[in-house]
């Protein structure tokens, strides 16, 4: 047996500490989850055995661990060549989707085996591949030695780890279980990137398309229709008007692209700071879900990441007022977080779930009576989960319906190009050769 001093937190989130006998830490780990606490920091006591403890005076003063010493931060050396700085810099790599879905199953695998956290982030620091994330999860390491809950060393990192996943922590934290809020966490994050690629695989064929189209018409617009230009006026031939149009296009192109290339750029910049902003971000967002095509499939993603929200939060027993405003922060849509928080001040108000669905005016008549069937009977989270799965299909439907209306718009597409580009070329060559023989 040997004695270990820990530091844990409580069934309400307070930082105890202290110490016990344990055969080793792993059965320090397993007293601290037996008794509820959620252990954070476990070590040797030094110089502490059951035989010095028996041989202890009565009555005298522990002997007082010296602390460790601190850690030198982190930094780069005055001394490094430039290489070496330019590799740390090309080594930077931006936290994915993927590295929080491997980061979640871990932690859910190592917080079940009764791991310290502290001990566990250690490990994963090891392990990762991203040393970007190293670098977070180092700083959280440091966070929970220096008595903070998980759920607030997460939250530092506010651009990595959503609303959706510091609610799920603190919530396990709390009751003890953070191996089934890290459980919540994969479930959540791996359907979440399921309707993200569905979305990309729909529209890249399209994307790539228009890509190659602008591109083309560029090379013709700047290099070949002023090659004909020049050849027609050495000939002094009478152009069609089509084709008059075309060089005029293509001097106009050929004089201001300067200009042109910087209006475009300063038009997407100036879009985008736009759209960032709260009141641009709330109009765009509102409008979008009235685009050609794609509307319905962004209005149905951004529900059914409310309904699948809505349901883990339930279930992991966060209160629905609270719930509701991290779900308003997840469903990635400025304009339907509003209407989700008019839900939830309605909802302090006394109102029904059901009522307040109606007012919102987002769902259709089949979601509103699962609502009303789920709150009437008890079980709000399985009606709001089967409610996602429903959305789930829609869009998956508008997805393909989308695709399948799209190809038939770039072959017109295509094919006014061909028909320009004959008119306005061709047609010159074959007046050109008529005149020829006559």
């Amino acid at each position: 047996m040997a004695y270990f001093q820990y530091k844990a937190r409580n069934n309400k989130g307070a930082l105890i500490s202290g110490d016990l006998e344990a055969v080793n830490l792993d059965a320090a780990a397993s007293e601290l989850l037996g008794q509820g606490y959620t252990p954070i920091d476990i070590k040797a006591a030094r110089g502490r055995t059951p035989e010095t403890e028996r041989e202890a005076k009565p009555g005298k003063p522990k002997a007082r661990l010296n602390p460790a010493p601190a850690k030198k931060a982190g930094g780069v050396d005055l001394n490094a060549d430039a290489f070496q700085v330019l590799n740390a810099a090309l080594k930077k790599r931006k936290i994915t989707l993927d590295d929080q879905i491997i980061f979640a199953r871990q932690m859910q695998s190592l917080t079940r085996a009764g791991m310290p956290l502290d001990r566990a982030l250690k490990g994963l620091q090891k392990s990762n591949k991203n040393p970007t994330f190293q670098a977070v999860l180092k700083q959280i390491q440091q966070s929970l030695e220096a008595g903070r809950t998980l759920s607030t060393a997460l939250g530092h990192h506010p651009k990595i780890f959503s609303n959706l996943f510091l609610s799920l922590v603190d919530v396990g934290e709390n009751t003890g279980r953070l191996d089934l809020a890290f459980e919540q966490i994969v479930r959540y994050l791996e359907l979440e990137k399921n309707t993200r690629k569905q979305v990309k695989s729909a529209t890249r064929y399209p994307t790539f398309v228009l890509a190659t189209i602008a591109i083309a018409l560029g090379v013709i617009t700047y290099f070949v229709i002023p090659a004909f230009a020049d050849t027609f006026s050495r000939l002094g031939a009478d152009l069609p008007l089509e084709t008059r149009i075309l060089i005029g296009i293509s001097d106009f192109v050929v004089n201001w692209w300067p200009v042109l290339l910087g209006g475009g750029v300063t038009l997407i910049v100036s879009f985008k700071v736009w759209a960032r902003s709260d009141k641009g971000g709330l109009a765009w967002d509102e409008k979008k879900r009235f685009l050609p095509l794609a509307g319905g499939v962004i209005e149905k993603v951004a529900l059914a990441r409310f309904a699948r929200t809505f349901s883990m939060v339930l279930r992991a027993g966060v209160p629905i007022v609270h719930g509701m405003g991290v779900v308003a922060s997840a469903v990635g849509n400025r304009y339907i977080a509003k209407r989700i928080i008019k839900m939830r001040e309605g909802i302090s108000r006394g109102e029904t779930l059901y009522n307040t669905a109606v007012n919102a005016g987002m769902f259709s008549p089949l979601v509103l009576q699962m609502i009303a069937v789920g709150e009437e009977s008890g079980t709000i989270d399985q009606l709001m989960e089967d409610v996602a799965e429903f959305y789930d299909a829609e869009v998956q439907y508008e997805l393909k319906r989308m695709g399948e209306a799209i190809e038939p718009v770039l072959i017109m597409i295509i094919a006014g190009m061909v028909l320009i580009l004959a008119l306005g070329v061709f047609l010159p060559i074959w007046d050109l050769s008529a005149a020829a023989r006559n």
